[in-house]
């Protein structure tokens, strides 16, 4: 799924093809985003205006001139695709933006899980968001507060998007590698000094993450185990310390780490 540093990068794509014109046309191409988009709603944008797009955690919001929301979530393997209205959908676009200047923004998905959701003036599309992994509110002393009590992994902690908006499966283990935290460590045994490191884990991975925020695979061609510290390494030797990367499960997903390094 993609992460915030991906979502970042596909918001400023998104930004840059529609972010102050006018829409001509939505259209939802597919029943599981016909269900979230109605015909109703998608005929009711015709006609408003794309002022901004932002981001939230893994969310991006269309501002609307009407003051209403477009709320895009991407789930697995949701991608922007921008050309012009002439352009044929591709097999796999659900949700199609055509502008009034003859382009478009087709929202593409091969697997139909991404969504696209229309909110009225003054309702949060994301009420139960914690504060964004790169704001200043996410600090040390509210990720202690979150934790507090709380007897599941550090890791499992992290990608509770009310704790803090934005990591997945990947930041979470380049942030305790960074930390030097084990990610089985249980959330209510973690010390004053732990938070503060793994705050700061956080905000360095997604700091680096944000100067490159193509996909895992970028542009080049860059391996997971080539771009990141922790995660696809397994086996590898571990950029500190040159112990073999170890691989767990935790909750269906896969967590890596040294064994050494981070006790």
């Amino acid at each position: 799924m993609p992460e915030l540093p991906e979502v970042e990068y596909a918001a400023r794509i998104a930004r840059a093809a529609c972010a102050g014109k006018t829409i001509a046309t939505v259209r939802a191409l597919h029943p599981s985003q016909q269900r979230a988009l109605p015909d109703d709603h998608a005929q009711s944008l015709a006609g408003d205006v794309v002022v901004a797009i932002a981001r939230r955690g893994k969310h991006q919001l269309f501002h609307l001139g009407s003051g209403r929301t477009l709320h895009v979530h991407f789930r697995m393997t949701g991608d922007w695709r921008v050309g012009s209205c002439d352009t044929p959908p591709h097999r796999v676009t659900r949700v199609l933006f055509e502008f009034a200047d003859g382009t478009q923004l087709a929202l593409d998905d091969s697997r139909a899980l991404a969504t696209v959701t229309l909110h009225e003036a003054g309702i949060d599309p994301c009420p139960a968001l914690g504060p964004d992994a790169t704001d200043d509110r996410f600090d040390a002393a509210w990720l202690q507060a979150q934790l507090t009590g709380r007897r599941t992994p550090i890791k499992s902690a992290l990608l509770d998007q009310r704790v803090v908006a934005g990591i997945g499966n990947i930041y979470a283990s380049e942030a305790l590698w960074y930390a030097r935290v084990d990610p089985r460590r249980l959330g209510y045994r973690l010390t004053p000094r732990q938070c503060v490191a793994i705050v700061a884990g956080v905000k360095r991975a997604m700091h680096r993450a944000l100067a490159h925020p193509e996909r895992y695979y970028g542009a080049e061609g860059i391996s997971a185990a080539v771009r990141f510290n922790a995660y696809d390494r397994e086996g590898k030797g571990c950029r500190r310390c040159r112990t073999p990367v170890s691989r767990i499960v935790q909750a269906g997903r896969s967590s890596y780490f040294c064994r050494e390094c981070q006790r």
